[in-house]
């Protein structure tokens, strides 16, 4: 006997994997239905039992699924004990349990047989389930979990089963009767095993004689329980009765203000449309008094928010005095910015065994002891509860309550979703919990967005709302602010989710979420009155959240950590009044102590100087911040970390230079301390530091240590959709095609489309390039068409600037006096335990967060590296920090413009301005470093000009000869504009950094203000008012460009220290540059072209040589590092390095014995096979190391071997009780002799662990072909991608033009080749051409294919030839389309006709001529017929003339060895043809 049966219930439960007795966990069965059936299928009985809920409620959610409703329950259920009852003599006659996904059924009636403490045979019963892998298997359904079959529902089951699809009725007594039918199918196909019934195989035969035909439908009848249950809502809707408004409260409402208190801005990450200057907008044009950000999980933008509210009001008060003034009637109100956030709030925030996201609450911040507890809240949510989204719990809440409002959320918030999903009793439940706690402070929000749903909920939270005495909140949950924007918030939600517009909105899979309708908007408050006009108390509410808000704005003063000073310097008085004595005393003390060491002689000057900043430092209150940064400098300084000069405008302080913050000596360069620390404005110091790139993690962590990891964070930085992420993501939702996205991305130039869109056409025009300006037209008609590129442009506008993911800033680092969370939001960073701030970098310091940049540069761990590479080899320790100024090697370098490699001077411009500037002093470095730049560039060669005299040395007025005299009457600096304004006119040291900054930012109003001052004061100083309206208008023109000469003159000392090395140590210094480039492999290629014109050798690893970053030898040539060989790490190189010491490798035996076979795997010496790593060892090649023999171990395998056995029996002899006889030594093995690798092979492996040919270039041999028949190389094709990326440089443009339209032959490698099959049957293929410089793809097709697919080999070696142009006609699509291949090596002898050989008449003699014969003789080949004609050039250079003579008898073959002799011969040279 078989029993079927299916239930229906009040919802899901929230663990699937939760025991029966988790009452509260498992849902209520509403409705059990079953059919009895003997062994042969008969039915026996069947029954149908709605239940009569007891003590709970049917959620909407539930009914929405099944159609039984509460009222329906109550009216037509029977008591669950009744119905168990009854369930339990039916399971008693039966012996198997069956069902469709059965198990889920029997926990919700096991749990009711707990609850009740009913006993039932059901639990041990033996289960059968039609929803099986077996069942999957027999559908074959894609799209099950890990790649496997679907499990099929009941539809798809009855639909495989009889091909009549079987419509899912969510009655308990139609899928009973579906599911029955099918399982006496399955059982009738022999789908169920013997085992399975328990019976055998004579059974299956007696079903099928019983059952001959596909089992029919038994043929119930279902009563339609929606409708059942409509019915009865239509009877209560009939006898209700209207509500009438009292009077008075028609008037409060009519009069009531109103302000939305539930929006989400772009910080909700790719959830909202809304700026937040769109929600203070809006809010300002529908007059609402106040308005509230509720973002996600974070207040990322709480800062900018509140800043842009009182920056409007600020704004609002100028206007309305405006209109005083004027006796205008002034409209607009000021609006108080309510910060909130609405919070994820699961179970425990500290499970992350389960996802849970929890309920989504709405808090609102009081005051600021609210905002403060609303960050500690959103900290702790990313710290310690992040899980898929930021969480907190209960828990949190009730320790973080204070001065906080709490609204019940939208559909997802604890109270409405309990309603809507588990039942009204959990949700009053919930709503006492919280009323508890938060009394007057919690308020039920109502929300009416038009949906069946929410209307259902609403109903049953205005009543518990009246029960509870909780008052009604309107909302509307804003995430866009016009209608006309739900289409472009609903792409958004696309590309949050990965999805297409086209997938349909719902849950599960191969549905997407999306908002139900377009009501998300930021709504008037005419709107939310119509809306609320029968609720009008929810209207009149909102005043009083609105008075219980304080304004507060959340700008503060920098609060420094507390650094502790020695005893002698504390003051007493300091603990009192928060004085800044001692900071001040011990800052004054190391100060001098580190002028001592700086100077000589401390003159009267210096002391002057360094009194005027001590002074401006204790007015400003910032001397704390400088014994900060000497501390963690003197620490990196200490554990070895290269620290820089300096940079930025803090190396104008002398007291800096003094402490040895910085390193260039501030008035020796003559470099403002003003600039850095203004003495008549208090304003923050910033000091930016440069650590070397390897050392910069030490020196956080010093100070992590120091100050405390709570103290310590990074910086958060928002990624934005730029105008072409906005296009290229809207097109991939809208299923654009790709290639049409990247024409429109191509369209876009350097503008936000907000501004292409909105901007004047004269305006466009100033601001374009023409080329620019006829694609932007181009945009602009696409955007006015109707097809989906339109579309896709119209949405991207609104989409442009929203927020699209977070990161991390650089090298900002952030330091407070106490926890971080006191005083903003933090996050926490990916794969780290660092806390990173919510806040980004352009407002913390105005948060009051101490800002420091800790900064990696590379350069300085080039230096770094340096040293140590001269140390190695030479013994010395150079001191880059004493290199000697006026060096004539190095700036013999400059002048050569030999700077590849040289910080900041290595571009080829600044290569040829180096020629001809030739510069002689350092002012010439930091000047060329501050003029090589957009704007400066253009005054570089009236500045190399007046160096040399060409061009005469002018001043406006002699006065200025003083400060521009060593910048050859041109200004160059923002420095010389401040000196010569305090000069000329008398500003005071203030003033002409007032004067410097207005300038930089183009301040119109305060230049207007200063220009009269200006001219007065110096007119009063006998100065010529012509002359100083010119100096003025210069200035304007200059400033906005003009360069910090502080910032100049570190980053000029810091590339004179890096000539300095490579003019006196090429080697060592060439060693460091390819170390600190070794992951980047074109790099690497690049510089090895460098060292090939310094005359310096190359030489592969050498396990006897190398260490792991490159190194120079004793013969002066540089070694490869082992650590850039793939699959070698830092470990294994360690223990071939220190293993090595004092005695050499003899063999791989031997270094397979010696080192820590713990640190060095096989692939790592299998990879130093391939690299040549063991060439040195004499009698062996690479081959070798590879070659298996009839015990098929390779030879490294071998070694490893060899030294495992070695290691195991040194072991056994040392701990044998007569160790001290000594081991028996193992006899080392030898390699297998075995062929050697031919040159290619060896080198292809080379490159696959190198990622560079370097022992040579399989090119060698066809070097005369590449010159002479290939005009182009692979780098020009690179050209077409790069004009087909969507922002291409100037400069490219100029490059490509070269090769546009034309024809482009060149010469290389096939490095990879794939012929394939298209879709259509067609061949084509595809393959990588590579060259000395760099590698492209090609693809061929159809007859080209059929034509070239024999060349179409790895490994030959090819001229290729073709056209750059425009594929199919399409603007911008550039290609290269291939015309012919030929293999180099027959290109000599079909393209060589005559080889003429040129030399001057002074070399011929007899032994010039033996030599030349011999080399002729060599060109010879047995059984071959040359073609070339061979002719002579003889020049007499003193008379000028010259004569050619053919050879008529004798005609070569030009062999590489000729080539080479010929080279080899002094004034000779050849011309080809």
């Amino acid at each position: 006997m078989y029993i079927i049966f299916d239930t229906e219930t009040t919802g899901l439960p929230k663990r699937w994997d939760a025991p029966i007795t988790d009452t509260d966990n498992w849902p209520r069965c509403i409705q059990i239905a079953w059919q009895l059936h003997d062994e042969m299928g008969r039915l026996i009985e069947h029954q149908d039992y709605l239940i009569k809920p007891d003590g709970f409620n049917i959620p909407y959610d539930s009914e929405k699924i099944h159609g039984i409703s509460t009222e329906l329950a109550e009216r037509e259920g029977v008591p669950i004990m009744e119905a168990m009852e009854k369930f339990n003599i039916a399971l008693s006659k039966a012996k198997f349990v069956v069902g469709q996904n059965i198990g889920f059924d029997i926990n919700i009636m096991g749990c009711e047989f707990y609850r009740y403490q009913v006993n039932s045979p059901m639990a041990s019963m033996p289960i059968l389930d039609t929803c099986t892998e077996v069942t999957a298997d027999l559908l074959k359904l894609p799209g099950g979990r890990g790649g496997r079959f679907k499990l099929p529902n009941l539809t798809e089951l009855h639909s495989y089963l009889f091909s009549v699809p079987f419509a899912e009725a969510h009655n308990a007594t139609a899928d009973v009767e579906a599911t029955t039918r099918c399982f006496f199918e399955l059982v009738r196909r022999d789908v169920f095993k013997p085992s399975d019934l328990q019976v055998d195989t004579g059974y299956f035969v007696e079903f099928k004689t019983q059952n001959p035909t596909t089992i029919p439908s038994v043929g119930l009848k279902h009563v339609n329980l929606k409708a059942a249950s409509d019915a009865i809502r239509a009877e209560h809707a009939e006898s209700g009765n209207t509500v009438e408004l009292d009077a008075g409260i028609l008037e409060a409402f009519q009069n009531a203000a109103f302000a939305h208190l539930h929006n989400h801005t772009q910080f909700s990450v790719l959830q909202s449309t809304i700026s937040i200057d769109g929600l203070v907008q809006a809010a300002a044009k529908h007059q609402m008094p106040a308005v509230a950000m509720t973002d996600h999980g974070n207040m990322m933008g709480a800062f900018h928010f509140v800043s842009k509210v009182l920056g409007y009001n600020k704004d609002l008060e100028g206007k309305k005095a405006e209109a005083e003034a004027k006796n205008e009637v002034f409209e607009g109100k000021p609006i108080k910015p309510i910060v909130g956030c609405e919070f994820f709030i699961c179970d425990d925030r500290k499970d992350k065994t389960r996802k849970d996201n929890g309920f989504q609450v709405v808090f609102l911040a009081k005051n600021k002891a609210g905002y403060h507890n609303l960050a500690k809240m959103a900290s702790i949510a990313y710290t310690e509860g992040f899980y898929y989204v930021p969480r907190i719990d209960r828990e949190v809440v009730e320790k973080y309550k204070e001065n906080l409002i709490v609204l019940s959320g939208n559909l997802n918030g604890e109270i409405p979703s309990k309603v809507l999903n588990v039942g009204e009793s959990q949700a009053e439940e919930a709503l006492i919990w919280w009323k508890n706690l938060f009394g007057a402070d919690l308020y039920i929000e109502i929300m009416r967005h038009g949906q069946e749903d929410e209307d259902r909920v609403n109903k049953t939270l205005i009543e518990l709302a009246k029960k509870h005495q909780v008052k009604l909140l309107a909302t509307n949950n804003t995430y866009y602010v016009n209608k006309s924007d739900a289409h472009a918030h609903d792409i958004l939600l696309c590309v949050k989710d990965g999805e297409k517009l086209s997938t349909p909105k719902g849950r599960g899979r191969g549905f997407r979420f999306g908002m139900p309708n377009q009501e998300y908007y930021f709504k008037s408050k005419e709107e939310m009155k119509k809306i609320f006009q029968n609720l009008p108390e929810a209207i009149i509410n909102i005043q009083e959240v609105l008075d219980k808000v304080e304004v507060y704005s959340l700008n503060r003063d920098v609060l420094l950590p507390k650094f502790e000073i020695p005893e002698e310097f504390q003051h007493a008085e300091d603990l009192t009044d928060g004085g800044k004595r001692g900071e001040n005393a011990f800052l004054k003390d190391l100060t001098y102590k580190g002028a001592a060491r700086r100077y000589e002689e401390i003159t009267d000057e210096i002391r002057e100087r360094l009194d005027f900043e001590l002074a401006t430092i204790e007015k400003t209150g910032y001397p704390g911040y400088f014994l900060i940064v000497q501390d963690f400098i003197a620490k990196a300084r200490e554990i070895g970390v290269s620290v820089g000069p300096g940079r930025g405008s803090a190396a104008g302080s002398a007291v800096a230079y003094c402490l040895g913050i910085t390193n260039i000596d501030p008035i020796k360069y003559d470099l403002l301390f003003e600039r850095f620390l203004n003495p008549d404005r208090v304003s923050m110091p910033d000091i930016d530091i440069d650590f070397d790139d390897e050392g910069r993690g030490r020196v956080m962590q010093y100070v992590i240590d120091k100050y405390g990891a709570s103290q310590v964070a990074q910086i958060i930085t928002y990624g934005t959709m730029a105008a072409k992420s906005s296009i290229k993501d809207t097109a991939r939702v809208l299923d654009l095609p790709l290639a049409d996205a990247n024409e429109i991305a191509k369209l876009i130039p350097n503008l936000k489309l907000s501004k292409i869109f909105n901007m004047e056409d004269k305006a466009l025009k100033d601001a374009l390039r023409a080329d620019e300006l006829e694609a932007v037209n181009k945009l602009k008609n696409l955007a006015d068409g109707a097809g989906i590129e339109a579309e896709t442009i119209k949405q991207a506008r609104v989409l442009e600037g929203s927020m699209r993911n977070t990161g991390i800033h650089a090298c900002g680092v952030i330091i407070t006096p106490d926890d971080i969370t006191n005083f903003v939001p933090v996050s926490l960073a990916k794969d780290s335990d660092l806390y990173v701030t919510q806040f980004d970098n352009s407002v913390v310091e105005s948060a009051g967060l101490l800002k420091m940049d800790f900064l990696g540069l590379k350069t300085l761990t080039l230096i770094k590296d340096t040293v140590s590479n001269v140390k190695l080899r030479h013994g010395i320790e150079l001191d880059p920090d004493h290199f000697p100024i006026d060096d004539e090697l190095t700036y013999e370098l400059f002048q050569r413009g030999e700077t590849v490699g040289i910080f900041q001077y290595e571009s080829p411009g600044m290569q040829k301005y180096m020629k001809e500037l030739k510069p002689t002093v350092f002012a010439d470095l930091i000047a060329m470093n501050a003029l090589y730049r957009p704007g400066p560039m253009e005054y570089i060669p009236s500045f190399i000009k007046r160096k040399h005299g060409i061009e005469p040395i002018t001043y406006d007025v002699d006065a200025c000869e003083e400060y521009l005299n060593e910048t050859y009457g041109i200004t160059v600096y923002q420095e010389q504009v401040m000196l010569l304004s305090q000069k000329l006119a008398g500003f005071s040291k203030g003033d002409a950094d007032v004067l410097r900054k207005a300038m930089g930012k183009k301040q119109k109003a305060v230049l207007d203000k200063m220009k009269p001052k200006f001219i007065a004061q110096a007119e009063e100083k006998g100065h010529n008012a012509k002359k100083l309206e010119k100096i003025w208008t210069d200035w304007e023109a200059f400033a906005s460009y003009a360069f910090n000469k502080s910032h100049s003159t570190c980053y000029a000392w810091i590339a004179y220290q890096t000539a300095y090395l490579k003019a006196h140590y090429p080697a060592e210094y060439m060693a460091a540059v390819l170390s600190n480039n070794m992951n980047d492999i074109k790099q690497v290629t690049f510089f090895m072209e460098e060292c090939k014109r310094m005359g310096l050798t190359v030489l592969g690893p050498d396990v006897n040589e190398s260490h792991y970053k490159f190194t120079v030898n004793d013969e002066g040539a540089i070694r490869f590092g082992m650590g850039a060989v793939k699959g070698v790490g830092a470990g294994a190189v360690d223990t071939i390095v220190n293993s090595r010491e004092g005695v050499l490798y003899k063999s791989i035996f031997d270094l397979a014995k010696r080192v820590d076979l713990r640190m060095i795997n096989k692939k790592a010496f299998e990879s130093l096979a391939y690299a040549g790593g063991f060439d040195s060892f004499s009698d062996t090649h690479r081959a070798q190391y590879f070659y298996a023999e009839n015990d098929n171990s390779t030879g490294i395998e071998k070694a490893i071997k060899f030294a495992q056995k070695f290691k195991e029996n040194e072991n056994s002899v040392q701990v044998s009780l007569f160790g001290s006889g000594g081991s028996v030594e193992l006899p080392e093995p030898v390699l297998t002799p075995c062929p050697a690798w031919g040159l290619i092979e060896k080198l292809k492996f080379e490159k696959e662990v190198i990622g560079i040919y370097l022992t040579s270039h399989p090119l060698d041999n066809y070097k005369f072909e590449l010159k002479h028949f290939c005009a182009n190389n692979v780098s020009d094709l690179q050209l077409i991608n790069k004009v087909k990326a969507s922002e291409v440089e100037q400069e490219v443009l100029l490059d490509f033009n070269r090769i546009k339209n034309k024809e482009v032959v060149l010469g290389g490698i096939i490095a990879m080749a794939n012929h394939r099959v298209a879709k259509s049957g067609k061949p084509f293929g595809s393959f990588i051409i590579e060259d000395y410089y760099d590698s492209y793809e090609i693809m061929v097709f159809g007859e080209d294919y059929v034509k070239f697919k024999g060349y179409l080999q790895e490994g030959y070696f090819v001229q290729i030839r073709g056209l750059v142009q425009e594929r199919f006609k399409q603007v911008g699509n550039w290609g290269f389309e291939l015309k012919n291949i030929q293999l180099l090596s027959d290109l000599r002898e079909k393209m060589a006709k005559s080889f003429t050989i040129q030399f001057p008449l002074h070399a011929l003699d007899e032994e010039f001529m033996q030599t030349l014969m011999e080399l002729i003789g060599s060109t010879h080949i047995e059984g071959q017929e040359a073609n070339c004609q061979l002719k002579f050039k003889i020049m007499d250079v003193q008379e000028e003339i010259s004569i050619e003579m053919p050879l008529k008898k004798r005609k070569i073959f030009i062999t590489n060895d000729f080539l080479d002799g010929l080279e080899s011969l002094e004034g000779v040279n050849y011309r080809l043809n």
